[in-house]
């Protein structure tokens, strides 16, 4: 299960609204090959099932992840930081032996 933070959960709603997304859209989280560490995050908004879809709902947000990015996944935290050292989600993932400085990817 992925959980999400207040401050996640605020921007993932504004976004929704900004872009006029129905309650049939949810939050897609993936993992891709690529980036510094090896693995990569990766978010996007969808209103479409694949097969394999694994989905949670926290805080009103009803997430998918498919079943190899929930291998990496389970258990981490997705907030949002506006603050000077950067901005944008961040993933807190328990599974990662290590993550590049940007916080975009990650090795386990």
């Amino acid at each position: 299960m992925i959980t999400i933070t207040d401050k996640a959960k605020s921007k993932i709603d504004h976004l929704m609204q900004d872009a006029q997304m129905d309650d049939t859209y949810f939050l897609r989280v993936s993992v891709k090959g690529g980036g510094c560490s090896g693995l990569s995050y990766n978010l996007d908004f969808d209103n479409e099932e694949k097969t394999g879809d694994q989905f949670f709902e926290d805080r009103g947000i009803r997430i998918a992840l498919d079943m190899k990015s929930f291998l990496y996944l389970a258990g981490t935290e997705l907030d949002f930081s506006d603050g000077l050292n950067g901005k944008g989600f961040n993933f807190h993932n328990p599974n990662a032996s290590r993550s590049c400085g940007c916080g975009e990817s990650f090795s386990v």
